[in-house]
């Protein structure tokens, strides 16, 4: 028989399934029933439910709630720290079996063939990985990349099994002021899907925004905020990153109502807290313990990802859908028993099958090698423009601050907490070198420095004390890139990312164990951040209110410009 024939045959019982779940409940995602019966898959898709059946294997999943896999509707993969196969080992045991990525960070490193590894990848993963195609490589006309992708080179990266849309149009004054190059990159999928990205945008520039036919919206922070997209037709995703957190913020707007117009992303969130907390499971259990309907939070993670981004194959356990299924303890607990991926059991032997692709962008860190004296910050007023940290935000305040001028330079002052921050050029294209000040840190002796450093990637380091801080730039070009904490001239601890000194080539077991060596290792400097890399590498995102640096200087969000 075909393949339709089969599962039609299936489906009626005429012939035995290729798999049975037997023994647990369904929870319904449109009314909110449990409902009782066997699901019985043919070939990776679901054929039969709340009826009994016959299968060539049958799996007991008595006591268990099932529901439909969950979809992580925004994230950059590169920010696990780890490649797409050690992301699809990372989290698909916890339920994800669709992840929706933008791969501009690897994107701005090397370009066109960042996004092809992804793609490639995409078709050997257990996990459905879908490949939005990058938007805004560079994000601005204010930062050097490693690359630059226009409107020919992502026309050229269409057509892909994975593809789904245009990733976060995050150049959001590009769209409103109408930009001939923004708009011809809206113009390739005016038929399509369009991320957005538009932080604290509202009123008729919100209009102008959506106009463009961007659809869906991660950067809301306020309820506020994301009514106002909700009722202007955007798909607000709420986020719940390692930096990023508005999972509290945005909770009491998602209910019932709104539910089929709300979906979960993380956008960027690493092992490490993944293990300590979890994934898209961690947010579904947080949203129900503050008071969400369970209804409403699972078709959040489901049902209404599925609808949002145009997949119709999936976001239900029902016929015709694709097998992502999620066996539960209990919706409460959102503890995931047992997980299938398109009809294949994720396992340790499954996961062993895959067939895993050479990874891409090694030696990708050209930095010049630095001074102490590069870290100075000269200039002839004692007015400071000064990065305020949020903890949890990406968001920044611009503060202004009086330092004084000694010998030609503003020095950090530790009492203040106004500590040097400095990005360094590492594509290799000019070795320009920015400083400024930034408050939030708490640091009180050495530096701290990565080559994650969204979205251009150069390196940043934040520090009080000049040589360390050369120190700890310099050792991430002898290391392919990556996170350094020094003191002293000690490295204290260090993770290694040669994937485009953006990725591990190391399980995410290894990878969260380094990152617990370098949070204690900056604790130890007096950082009182939770997340401090992570932290540091949003400083430098041009498009992300309200102050910020790259390696062109000081960025005046809300202006739009480099702080002459």
């Amino acid at each position: 028989m075909s393949d339709l024939e089969t599962r039609i045959a299936q489906g009626k019982g005429d012939a035995p399934a290729d798999v049975v779940l037997r023994g647990g409940r369904i929870f319904d995602l449109v009314t909110g029933a449990l409902l009782e019966g066997d699901v019985a898959i043919c070939d990776g898709v679901i054929v039969g439910i709340m009826a009994d059946y016959e299968g060539r294997e049958v799996i007991d999943v008595s006591g268990l709630v099932l529901v439909p896999g969950f979809i992580d509707t925004h994230l950059h993969i590169e920010s696990s720290l780890v490649t797409p196969f050690e992301f699809d080992r990372c989290v698909g045991p916890r339920g994800v079996t669709t992840a929706i990525c933008d791969p501009h960070e690897i994107a701005n490193v090397i370009g066109i063939d960042g996004v092809r590894y992804f793609q490639e990848a995409s078709q050997h993963t257990l996990m459905d990985i879908k490949v939005q195609l990058s938007s805004c490589v560079p994000s601005t006309h204010m930062e050097t990349a490693g690359a630059e992708l226009n409107a020919p080179e992502i026309a050229a990266l269409m057509g892909h099994p994975s593809g789904l849309g245009l990733a976060e149009f995050m150049n959001y004054p590009g769209v409103i002021f109408r930009d001939p190059g923004c708009l011809e990159k809206l113009a390739l999928f005016e038929d399509g899907h369009i991320d957005g990205h538009c932080p604290l945008l509202s009123g008729k520039d919100l209009n102008a925004y959506v106009s463009a036919g961007i659809r869906t919206e991660h950067e809301a922070t306020s309820a506020e905020e994301a009514l106002e997209k909700l009722r202007k037709g955007m798909r607000v995703l709420i986020r719940e990153g390692s930096v990023s957190k508005d999972l509290h913020a945005l909770q009491p707007l998602l209910d019932v109502a709104t539910s089929p117009y709300m979906c979960l992303c993380t956008d960027d969130r690493n092992p490490l807290d993944i293990g300590e907390f979890g994934h898209l499971d961690y947010m579904i259990r947080e949203l129900i313990r503050l008071g969400t309907p369970p209804l409403a939070a699972y078709r959040a993670a489901t049902l209404s990802a599925a609808e949002a981004f145009g997949l119709k194959d999936r976001g239900m356990i029902a016929p015709g859908k694709r097998a992502d299924i999620v066996a539960l303890g209990s919706l409460e607990a959102c503890d995931a028993q047992l997980v299938m991926a398109g009809g294949v059991v994720v396992s340790d032997a499954a996961y062993a099958a895959r067939q895993v692709i050479a990874p891409v962008g090694r030696q990708s860190v050209k930095a010049p090698t630095v001074a102490a004296s590069d870290f100075r910050a000269r200039g002839n007023k004692v007015e400071t423009d000064v990065i305020g940290i949020r903890e949890g935000q990406i968001l920044t305040d611009h503060l202004h601050e009086d330092i004084e001028i000694v010998d030609g330079d503003k020095a950090p002052e530790v009492a203040r907490d106004l500590v040097r921050i400095a990005v360094v050029e590492r594509h290799g294209k000019n070795g320009n070198i920015a400083t400024g000040f930034v408050r939030g840190f708490g640091l009180q002796a050495g530096a701290i420095a990565s080559t994650v450093c969204h979205d251009h990637h150069n390196i940043a380091c934040v520090g009080v004390s000049y040589d360390d801080m050369a120190v700890a730039a310099n050792r991430l070009g002898e290391i392919e890139g990556g996170f350094v904490v020094v003191r002293d001239g000690e490295v204290l601890a260090e993770l290694a990312l040669p994937v485009a000194g953006l990725m591990s080539l190391e399980p995410f077991e290894a990878v969260r164990d380094a990152l617990e060596d370098l949070r204690a290792a900056a604790t130890s400097l007096g950082v009182t951040l939770h997340e401090p890399f992570l932290q540091l590498a949003f400083l430098a995102l041009p498009v992300i209110p309200a102050l910020k640096i790259t390696d062109r200087g000081m960025v005046d969000v809300v202006k739009f410009e480099i702080i002459a």
